[in-house]
């Protein structure tokens, strides 16, 4: 069977070298026609866990609460916060800010009511009438600066304590038709994944998919124009103050940016050093243009591919094209480096035969490398994160294209490139990995225990390992988007959004004080008496004109939230959030039970809390209760920022701490408190990764060994092939355990890339010691020309990866150089384990047979 394959690959390829490279050069061709349509895809949506039950809650709260996204802009003037030079600017840009498409609004300290300067009474908040602004000429400022600063609704969160630093919240439009075309998907999916689907549903599900990445890729760029154009306009009033941007918006926009950004600069700088490293390795120039054009090849193949079938990158996903370039450039050299050592062994041979040679030598090893490297990514498919799904799908063909790719176009540049016979020097040997052989040869008992120790303290490191996600460790602290993070959670509340959504309840549960509550109507029927009530006087003359009770006979019926009982709840677990280290500033209705406390000077009872749910005005409603408060669900939410700064947040950690706390110390009820948010649903991703990546490696192992079985046909030497691949992969994340690496969204693929390189490095050493060991049966001396011939390739390989991604380290992308260093570390595992422990174990365990040692 092999006969006949290599026969038709001489026949329908190698025969015809011309004709193959005309037809890959116009594949090549057609794919780079696709390039414009590749799209890098930042959305939230592309980030989260599908089928997650959060995420649903999330989408639910969000469409209740009716909450947007908005962007916000720090503003540090050099003069008096509340000075003209300070505040007309301010204006003038917000101005500008509310002129751009896909601003709803932007608010700031000119736009908001004050209650304390002078103080209002509830009658003033309830008549409809203008409350008090800074656009009234007269008002005092400095007792404007006092409310901003101690206000429970403006304080860290619109002006910092110290008065000195604002906040413009920027709120984007809401888009109903993105957000008819996700609920229509997500629906749709329900259903799959209740296995409820019919045929026209299903070709409606694809139909749904398809109207909804197309419109996300326009929403995607307006909001990209939109950040952009906010930026601009900034930046133009630096003179008057110092302007930092940020918001969810900010972080997607500055991913994508600085992901382009390494993709094209980094790309191009590492294609260049792996240019100079093979040219110093081969000193050959066939030697530098074959590999490069193999691999440049594959690239724009696949990338070609991504961009016909609108298969989107991520700033997950987009790491393949770096992976993949390690993959075809290992190829390329393996081919190169068998070719260079039989026109060593027969310099004046036949240069047709000598390439089918190569060929034949090096397709069963390069196959199944490939297959087995392809098994390592097809473990990402199990994740549930649709970036992490792509990241494996895309890998797995991309090797597969690599594959293809590297054995059509090298062999037929070899036919047509010749060279002349004066190709080897003496000064080409002994080549480096001799040392290495020398090494393990001679300190065998060292390697051994030193990869024993190497074990025990990988054990210790991923004992630490830490799974957790700070996206503003994702940019150098010189950034914007760093500077300006670190200041909103220093100064202006916090950063991360997190929602405890609370129902009320339920009905026939006892309601401890609520004995005494009467509704609105009993209380306006006993009007003449209750507003006589000493101390509150004036609120009855706010209200005795209320109607409560419409002639039609419907009665407003008061919230559980607006009595006694569920503001003391609510109170208790607004303090307590207010009081954690890792959290900012917290809105809830308690902030406005907090304001209407400090207007009437005294406690509130629940006839008082009724009148309030029913008298207040619609705009004090919009901005005070209708963003924390679902009259339809009985139920209302609580809105905490963050510290994404905080060296104590573990988000997993706090979150559940947190639900144990308001079930068991607050006496909430386990089904009546739900937690959502940006922070539930980032933590809930890496869960699931961790999970399913983590604690799945013992499957991809076990599948990887059946593999080597078939192979290597030798279950000993199928488990020693794979110990290094297991000590490589467990030093990598051991390493990221004792230095403090986290796992994240970005990092936790690297167990993946870890096994894909060292899985391939085992298979070429292990199945070229089986060919060589025939000639004497004797295993060192076997080792010695394994490392002679197979041995140069891995070496070469890992020297070209290692100094070319050493360029990411200059990066402002954090996790491109987490990226870099952890793929530099990655490569320099496997080579040294395939070159020191694995011959080390072959030598000590003899799998294949008695021979001499």
């Amino acid at each position: 069977m092999f006969d006949w394959m290599t026969a038709t690959y001489d026949r329908l390829i190698l025969r015809q070298p011309w004709l193959t490279l005309l037809l890959v050069a116009l594949l090549v061709a057609a794919a780079a026609s696709q390039l414009h349509k590749i799209t890098l895809d930042a959305s939230a949506d592309s980030l989260l866990l599908q089928g997650d039950p959060s995420l649903e809650l999330f989408r639910a709260v969000s469409r209740e609460y009716r909450t947007e996204e908005f962007v916000l802009v720090t503003w540090n003037p050099q003069s008096d916060l509340l000075s003209a030079a300070s505040l007309d600017p301010l204006r003038a840009m917000a101005d500008e800010l509310r002129g751009l498409n896909g601003v709803a609004s932007v608010v700031t300290v000119w736009d908001v009511p004050l209650l304390k300067s002078p103080p209002v009474s509830l009658r003033d908040i309830t008549s409809g009438d203008p409350l008090p602004s800074l656009e009234q000429a007269d008002i005092d400022r400095d007792m404007v600066l006092r409310e901003f600063t101690t206000s429970p609704i403006y304080a860290n969160l619109l002006v910092s304590e110290d008065g000195q630093l604002t906040a413009v919240q920027i709120n984007l439009e809401r888009d109903d038709l993105y957000d008819s075309l996700l609920q229509a998907r997500e629906e749709l999916r329900v259903l799959q994944r209740d296995g409820a689907l019919t045929a026209a549903q299903t070709a409606a599900l694809a139909d749904a998919e398809q109207r909804f990445k197309a419109y996300t890729t326009q929403v995607l760029d307006r909001q990209s124009q939109l950040v952009a154009d906010i930026r601009e306009i900034v930046a133009a009033y630096g003179e008057h103050a110092q302007l930092f941007v940020g918001g969810v918006p900010m972080i997607a926009a500055d991913m994508v940016s600085f992901v382009q950004s390494d993709l094209t600069t980094f790309g191009g700088a590492i294609f260049g050093i792996m240019m100079l490293v093979l040219a110093i390795v081969f000193r050959r120039l066939r030697w530098v243009v074959i590999p490069l054009v193999a691999c440049a090849c594959t690239l724009v193949v696949m990338l070609g591919l991504l961009g016909a079938l609108d298969w989107r990158m991520t700033v997950i996903s987009s790491n393949f094209v770096a992976v993949l370039l390690i993959i075809s450039l290992a190829l390329s050299i393996h081919l190169v480096v068998r070719y260079r050592e039989l026109h060593r062994l027969a310099p004046n041979g036949d240069l047709h035969q000598r390439v089918l040679d190569t060929v034949r030598l090096m397709a069963v090893p390069c196959f199944y490398s490939c297959l087995t490297t392809a098994v390592a990514f097809v473990s990402l498919v199990v994740s549930g994160i649709q970036p992490v799904i792509d990241f494996g799908w895309m890998m797995t063909t991309g090797i597969a294209i690599a594959l293809c790719m590297t054995f059509l176009v090298v062999p037929c540049l070899m036919r047509v490139w010749r060279e002349s016979e004066a190709t080897f020097s003496q000064a080409e040997t002994p080549p480096l990995t001799r040392y290495f052989a020398r090494f393990a040869d001679r300190f065998g008992g060292a390697i051994l225990f030193g990869s024993l120790l190497l074990f025990v303290v990988t054990l210790y490191g991923i004992s630490r390992l830490e799974v957790e996600n700070r996206f503003i460790d994702y940019f150098h602290k010189s950034t914007e988007i760093y500077r300006g993070m670190e200041l909103l959670d220093a100064r202006l509340g916090g950063t991360i959004p997190l929602d405890i959504v609370i129902n009320a309840p339920d009905d026939d549960a006892p309601l401890p004080g609520l004995e005494d509550m009467v509704t609105a109507d009993a209380a306006v029927d006993a009007d003449s008496e209750f507003f006589e009530d000493d101390g509150f006087d004036d609120w009855g003359d706010d209200f005795a004109d209320d109607d409560f009770g419409s002639g039609d006979g419907d009665s407003f019926k008061p919230s559980y939230w607006f009595s006694v009982p569920g503001m003391r709840q609510l109170d208790a677990v607004h303090n307590h959030l207010d009081r954690l280290e890792e959290t900012g500033k917290v809105l809830s209705l308690s902030t406005v039970f907090a304001v209407v406390k400090d207007l009437m000077g005294q406690d509130i009872s629940s006839v008082e809390l009724a009148l309030v749910q029913k008298s207040l005005t619609d705009d004090i409603k919009e901005m005070m209760v209708d963003p924390y408060f679902s009259p339809d669900q009985e139920q209302v939410r609580v809105n905490v920022r963050v510290k994404e700064t905080s060296k104590t947040l573990r988000r997993n950690d706090f979150l559940v701490e947190l639900k144990r706390d308001l079930v068991e110390k607050l006496g909430l009820a386990e089904n009546q408190v739900e937690l959502t948010g940006m922070l539930v649903l980032y933590n809930n991703v890496l869960q699931s990764l961790f999970r399913s990546q983590i604690l799945t490696l013992g499957t991809v192992f076990g599948v990887i060994l059946l593999m080597f079985l078939v192979l290597f046909r030798s279950l000993r030497l199928s488990l020693i092939a794979l110990a290094p691949n297991l000590l490589a992969a467990g030093m990598v994340l051991g390493i990221m355990g004792l230095t403090g690496t986290p796992l994240d969204i970005m990092t936790i693929t690297i167990a993946a890339i870890v096994l894909g390189i060292g899985v391939d490095n085992c298979i070429h050493y292990v199945h070229r010691f089986q060919r060589e060991f025939p000639q004497d049966r004797d295993y060192v001396a076997t080792m010695y020309r394994c490392h002679d011939s197979i041995g140069r390739a891995l070496y070469y390989t890992t020297v070209t990866v290692v100094v070319g991604f050493s360029m990411l380290t200059l990066s402002n992308f954090n996790p491109s150089i987490y990226f870099g260093l952890l793929t530099v570390l990655a490569m320099l595992t496997a080579v040294v384990g395939a070159l020191l422990l694995l011959p080390r174990l072959i030598i000590l365990f003899r799998p294949l047979g008695s021979g001499s040692a």
